[in-house]
């Protein structure tokens, strides 16, 4: 009992001491394990104990309690700043924020998947091809390398397709080709592609100054869709996630994800710097739904013409509470699925005979951004100076938080999606894409 005591008398204090510095963040950490927490039970079917042992089992984020009540999830903080997230059929699960709205019916329809086609083009398995000038032995070393040491690496998914063929699988326990995993920052790809797609269509030039009527009377109207792609706006944006910055009130605090980027003013002209931004993603959502003349439109947009057109039937972009696509960060598919994505690029555009968007679209996205070092092109990372030592620099890539990637290496025929929930240095990327393409002769 005295020890007991003692015990108490110490943890106590300690306890009241991170409240006291970490107060301001409780909002954010509940809104985190409350989202997180519903949305992975909602979309991706699992297991709120897997959820809370794993995916919310992170510094600050494990301090919060969270509940599921149906399609409901609510989480606090030693019994403070307690929010609750809810989901809907179509849309995900979102915040709840006291000016938001969710008495909205709409949710975007869907079209069939086609079952008899073989893969990319459909559900149906390929029947087993074997190419020669693939070193199957080593990419299985590759793969095993991956899910080596899980308690660092963390690799949940890994999928290697050659010539819009899987050529190696492999899936965690728990996980398998069906289950949804968010991309996190992949999705800020996916809404890229909506715009390459509306530009092939003639319906956008990218040279265009963004439709905002609040920014007409100042420098910002010199802003251009182009400059907004590419991350090179000018304006004033904090991207940082281990504190109250613009991109955690605007994911975890926010009712209209659109406006937090907007309201920024401007820093520089554009152009003069790249500055990485989840907000300008959003606002490009945002700017993306005054294309059509209704809500429901917008809402089918994306699959009518491009998610459901590959056949990413797993795939689901959940919205803010205005409507809005949340194409920063929301974006949840299978691995297949992201998989095809990547197809679809590497065939620049062409998907089974149609041509969704032009050729041109992808010398666009990979043309390195001025200011970014080549990391970055348009909406999508680059290898254009190395970042991947040897690896060829032709790649390009969708990156997401904690290591979801999406690599496209156009000179070795080749898509390698991986997930997981952790990133370099822990999860070495670079080292498994060397050794994925030294298989590919």
């Amino acid at each position: 009992m005295k020890r007991f005591k003692r015990i108490l008398l110490i943890g106590l204090p300690l306890v009241a001491v991170a409240i006291f510095y970490n107060y301001p963040k409780l909002n954010i950490i509940s809104g985190y394990a409350s989202k997180n927490m519903a949305s992975t039970v909602f979309i991706a079917d699992r297991g709120s104990a897997s959820i809370t042992e794993n995916d919310n089992n992170i510094p600050l984020i494990k301090l919060a309690d969270v509940e599921m009540h149906g399609t409901e999830a609510s989480a606090s903080v030693f019994g403070l700043m307690e929010r609750k997230t809810v989901c809907r059929e179509g849309l995900g699960c979102v915040l709840v924020n006291e000016e938001g709205d969710l008495n909205s019916t709409l949710k975007p329809k869907r079209n069939k998947v086609d079952s008899l086609a073989r893969y990319p083009f459909g559900l149906a398995e390929n029947d087993t091809v074997s190419f020669e000038e693939v070193d199957y032995e080593q990419l299985e070393k590759a793969i095993d390398n991956a899910f080596a040491n899980p308690e660092v690496q963390k690799t949940r998914t890994v999928l290697i397709a050659y010539k819009n063929q899987i050529v190696g699988e492999r899936y965690l326990d728990g996980f398998s080709k069906d289950t949804p995993i968010l991309g996190w920052s992949m999705t800020k790809s996916i809404l890229a592609t909506l715009y390459g797609i509306l530009k092939h269509q003639q319906k956008i030039d990218l040279e265009n100054s963004a439709p905002l009527d609040s920014w007409q009377g100042d420098e910002r109207r010199n802003i251009t869709l182009n400059h907004l792609l590419r991350m090179q706006s000018g304006l004033a944006w904090k991207e940082d996630y281990t504190a109250i910055s613009d991109v955690t009130r605007m994911l975890f605090l926010d009712a209209d994800m659109s406006m937090a980027q907007e309201e920024r003013e401007a820093m520089t002209s554009p152009t003069e710097i790249w500055n990485y931004s989840s907000g300008t993603t959003n606002l490009l959502s945002g700017i993306l739904r005054k294309q059509f003349k209704t809500h429901q439109e917008y809402l089918d947009f994306p699959y009518a013409s491009l998610i459901d057109k590959i056949g990413m039937h797993s795939m689901l972009i959940e919205t803010d509470m205005a409507g809005n696509y949340v194409g920063s960060s929301y974006g949840w598919a299978s691995t297949r699925d992201w998989a095809k994505f990547g197809i679809l690029h590497l065939n620049k555009g062409n998907w089974n005979g149609e041509q969704l968007f032009a050729p041109e679209w992808i010398e666009y996205i990979t043309t390195p951004t001025e200011h970014s070092e080549g990391t970055y092109g348009a909406h999508w990372w680059l290898n254009a100076q190395g970042k991947y030592p040897g690896v060829p620099k032709d790649l390009y890539s969708a990156n997401g938080y904690q290591g979801q990637y999406v690599f496209i290496i156009p000179s070795k025929d080749l898509v390698i999606v991986r997930t997981g929930l952790a990133e370099d240095p822990d999860f070495d990327a670079a080292q498994f894409l060397r050794e994925i393409v030294t298989a590919v002769r």
